[in-house]
């Protein structure tokens, strides 16, 4: 199984990397929202996890983006954020994203959240 990052922050690119790579998935990083946009339609993720508030190109956008793409329409997207605000997930699910994940994460949320995601797609 293959997951996309796309995080500004280092940090959190790196702690999921780790995370998911000892948990026997593959990862691919993106910075921010066009680095994610190529790297979507070389890389053919199953799932996305995508910050809200990065420069460029925010959360919202990327997602609406590959969403309203066909190809990747069906992709389960997460949406990071450091904020648990109502009207951030509101948001979210306007655009297309199937979950939100609360940052900072542990382990054993990334591996839930991916679960969760895929056992609706089953």
């Amino acid at each position: 199984m293959k997951v996309l990052i796309i995080d500004d922050s280092n940090t959190i690119r790196r702690s999921a990397e780790i995370f998911l790579k000892q948990a026997g998935y593959e990862v691919v990083l993106a910075v921010d929202g066009f680095d994610a946009l190529a790297k979507v339609n070389d890389n053919h993720p199953d799932i996305i996890f995508c910050d809200i508030l990065m420069p460029r190109l925010d959360g919202y956008q990327t997602c609406m983006l590959i969403k309203n793409n066909e190809r990747l329409a069906r992709i389960p997207l997460v949406m990071l954020s450091s904020k648990d605000g109502v009207f951030d997930m509101a948001r979210g699910k306007m655009v297309g994203c199937e979950g939100y994940l609360t940052k900072p994460f542990t382990k054993e949320q990334l591996i839930r959240t991916i679960q969760t995601q895929m056992g609706k797609l089953a």
